[in-house]
């Protein structure tokens, strides 16, 4: 094997059997799918039990759900208040919920009385306060006069469907339907956007350190004196970078495997009660939710990971490169080299704050081009994936990501072979550009 596989393989195999890295890449999966399917397991399998309550109503106002399999099932009693809350365990009931007689001044603030033993959670809460609202909301509307099947038809229920438009052969314009997904393409690109800027941090100080270290302990002398710096630095580089594609092919597996084990357990109908159990939603919210659920499912992942992947690598070679190159000029003082190492983590840093701005306006002249400069890129355009931005900035984009990768890796590898050996001096970003010209 040759001297830069030899390095490859060092870097890869000495951070892929340390525990910490063993620990990370199994955890990290799990507690991520157990963010999410814990609460509805819970909710499924061990949050199956209706509360009943008992209503003292003296206005007559309330009118309990006729839907009898919710978690809170409602029924009037007659009896005076003070009896229900002394006896409304031996009567079968878990709470007493007391309505009083509405204001006469018009406040619409309206406050109601829950007695019970033990804390009120608060799906459970919100359901009771809407289920109020509903009933209060019915009965002035009665009173008033006004017919509510008309004051329902007052608002309509506006459907918004996407139609694309493109050209046929024929060069004439043609529509046909798209489902919008605006709100799964928002949470496409901050994940995407915030899973490559943290990687190239993480990994990008990894290298870092890794210099400085083998540098401040003098064992770079021993190293380069069998094998060339740069083939060192771009040894280190693809070393690390496979361990972070190592990590992330796993994570990407775990957890792709682990949602579908849940969905074994629970199916989609359930979770979906579940989901309303805990929190309450109104049923066109839970609409929302599995219609977002559905468009998460048509995205064109075929085309998503693969690109993705290629700014991955693209960003982690320029800004590897740069770390490296940073912790090669470092000296004992690491005190005196924080404002090289903050030019590094600038550029990436002003592209995990433009994220924002670029998500919430895809297609603006700030996010055409910044997702082009390859500083931002590796965070910006994986962040406008799902919006399907046009084609041709697409290729020019991955175009300069490419050469700029190539350009950075060469102007690193010429700083890094004077620096790793460059003790004792105070070093500037006026004496690295000196380093860019010296002579091998």
């Amino acid at each position: 094997m040759n001297k830069l596989g030899l390095i490859i393989q060092r870097e890869y195999l000495t951070r892929v059997k340390k525990k910490s890295f063993i620990l990370l890449t199994l955890l990290a999966p799990l507690i991520f799918v157990a963010l999410f399917t814990v609460p509805a397991l819970l909710a499924v399998y061990a949050g199956k039990e209706t509360k009943t309550v008992a209503v003292k109503d003296p206005s007559g106002i309330f009118v309990p759900p006729k839907d009898t399999t919710k978690r809170v099932r409602y029924e009037l009693r007659s009896e005076p208040l003070d009896e229900l809350k002394a006896r409304y365990k031996k009567m079968g009931y878990d709470a007493v919920l007391y309505i009083p007689s509405l204001p006469d001044s018009g406040d619409r603030k309206m406050e109601v009385y829950y007695f019970s033993e033990g804390q009120l959670s608060l799906g459970t809460k919100s359901s009771i306060e809407r289920r109020i609202a509903s009933s209060v909301e019915d009965y002035n509307i009665k009173r008033s006069g006004y017919d509510e099947e008309v004051l329902k038809n007052f608002r309509p229920d506006v459907s918004l469907k996407q139609k694309e438009l493109t050209l046929n052969e024929a060069g004439e314009l043609v529509e046909k339907d798209k489902q919008n997904s605006a709100g799964i393409a928002t949470a496409i690109g901050f994940v995407a956007g915030f899973i490559i800027y943290m990687v190239l941090m993480i990994y990008g100080t990894m290298i870092m350190r890794s210099v400085m270290e083998e540098k401040t302990n003098r064992i770079v002398e021993v190293i380069i004196s069998s094998v060339k710096p740069f083939k060192l630095m771009l040894g280190k580089i693809i070393g690390v970078s496979a361990v972070g594609l190592t990590q992330m092919l796993i994570w990407l597996v775990m957890t792709i495997a682990l949602i579908s084990v849940v969905g074994m357990f629970i199916p989609m109908d359930q979770m979906a009660e579940a989901q309303q159990g805990m929190q309450g939603p109104p049923p066109e919210e839970m609409s929302a939710v599995m219609e977002n659920l559905n468009a998460l499912k048509s995205q064109n992942w075929g085309y998503i990971i693969p690109v993705f992947l290629f700014y991955f690598i693209g960003g982690y070679f320029i800004y590897a490169s740069l770390f490296a190159a940073v912790g090669s000029a470092m000296g004992d003082d690491m005190g005196e080299s924080q404002p090289i190492t903050f030019v590094a983590m600038a550029p990436i840093i002003i592209a995990i704050v433009l994220i924002s701005p670029v998500i919430e306006n895809p297609t603006s002249p700030l996010a055409t081009w910044m997702s082009i400069v390859p500083l931002f890129s590796p965070v910006l355009m994986p962040a406008r994936l799902a919006f399907e931005p046009p084609l041709w900035e697409l290729l020019l984009s991955m175009t300069v990501l490419a050469a700029a990768a190539f350009f950075f890796v060469w102007l690193s590898g010429r700083i890094y072979r004077v620096g790793i050996l460059m003790y004792g001096k105070k070093v500037t970003l006026k004496e690295l550009g000196k380093w860019l010209f010296y002579k091998e």
